[in-house]
């Protein structure tokens, strides 16, 4: 599978599960939703305090495995390097991740005010090798 039937497949199905490295090597595995910004980089919004943050600083490589809703079945594992984007750069990063996935926000000044509350970041994550 080559890295742009990789994101074809990821548009369509942004359930995950993001790899990263914890400081001894092993993987530190959480559930996520991720988009394809227009660009074609891979993002998540996450808080800060998270451990796929605090371990993407430390060594940027991320895998990611997607499936679809039924889960069983076709899936995508992508690997790549992240960067973290921190508010107030974030801000309007993190609303066009939002609408990317779910659509209009019905109040989007309370989405902003909880990015801020809840120290959300956006993981950028630019595909290496695409599998599936």
């Amino acid at each position: 599978m080559d890295i742009e039937q990789a994101r074809a497949f990821i548009r369509q199905n942004p359930r995950a599960v993001l790899a990263t490295l914890r400081r001894d090597g092993r993987a530190q595995m959480t559930p996520i939703m991720v988009g394809v910004e227009p660009g074609g980089q891979l993002e998540i919004s996450s808080s800060e305090r998270t451990a796929k943050v605090h371990n993407l600083r430390r060594d940027p490589r991320a895998s990611l495995c997607v499936f679809t809703e039924r889960f069983y079945g076709s899936h995508v594992e992508v690997e790549g390097r992240a960067e973290i984007i921190s508010l107030p750069e974030a801000m309007e990063l993190l609303v066009a991740y939002y609408r990317n996935l779910a659509g209009e926000h019905p109040d989007w000044d309370e989405y902003r005010r909880a990015m801020i509350a809840e120290g959300r970041c956006l993981i950028r994550i630019t595909i290496e090798k695409a599998v599936g």
